[in-house]
């Protein structure tokens, strides 16, 4: 079955005061790519939501709970997805593919029709474009050969290896850390502090200099 994409938006997406969730065993980061595999029926009610609509919905890390069963208890801070590609190549299995947008914070939340979570939230505040510091420059070569090796599936474009933030966020997506601190890597709202922990990280590896 083919696979089927929605048309890049001309626009930001408003900014939603209320956000259905899907709590993951994962991270995603603002313009990153996440594939999940969708079975459950409340999350076909929220894919089948977002499609008529056109709309996201929110991603973040469990901090209590499973994935599957019961409402997973989510960390406050989570990043909004957008569906850009589906696929079912079984039947009652939905492959989709989202990329991400901004942050945000759960101000409350409460367990909706299904079991689905819907939230209050509020914005994140994007990060300010800034250079990487030539302290860290080190990890830009080393991404542009990660980002070539993975290819555009895994990091589509643009791609913005000038931007303190996104290579950051990509680095975070990369290194064989446990999830929680991916979690503490997408909560800091300093990309400079960021980049140092990242650089920290590799250097201890003999991976940059």
């Amino acid at each position: 079955m083919p696979t089927f994409k929605f048309p890049p938006r001309r626009d930001e997406a408003p900014q939603a005061a209320e956000l259905p969730l899907f709590p993951l065993n994962a991270v995603l980061f603002p313009g990153g790519a996440l594939p999940l595999r969708v079975f459950e029926q409340r999350y076909m009610t929220l894919v089948k939501d977002c499609f008529k609509q056109e709309s996201a919905f929110g991603i973040c890390l469990i901090a209590e709970g499973g994935e599957v069963g019961a409402p997973a208890v989510p960390h406050k801070v989570g990043t909004q997805a957008r569906i850009v590609a589906w696929d079912m190549t079984q039947p009652g299995i939905l492959n989709i593919t989202v990329r991400g947008e901004g942050r945000f914070r759960i101000l409350s939340s409460k367990v909706g029709r299904e079991g689905l979570l819907q939230a209050r939230v509020e914005a994140v505040a994007a990060e300010a474009e800034m250079p990487v510091p030539a302290a860290v420059g080190a990890l830009v070569p080393l991404l542009q050969a990660m980002v070539a090796d993975a290819g555009a599936e895994r990091f589509p474009e643009p791609h913005r290896f000038e931007d303190a933030a996104w290579v950051g966020y990509r680095f975070s997506e990369l290194l064989p850390i446990p999830a929680i601190a991916r979690q503490k890597l997408l909560e800091l709202e300093d990309p400079i502090s960021r980049l140092e922990i990242v650089y920290k990280f590799l250097a201890q590896r003999n991976l940059v200099k």
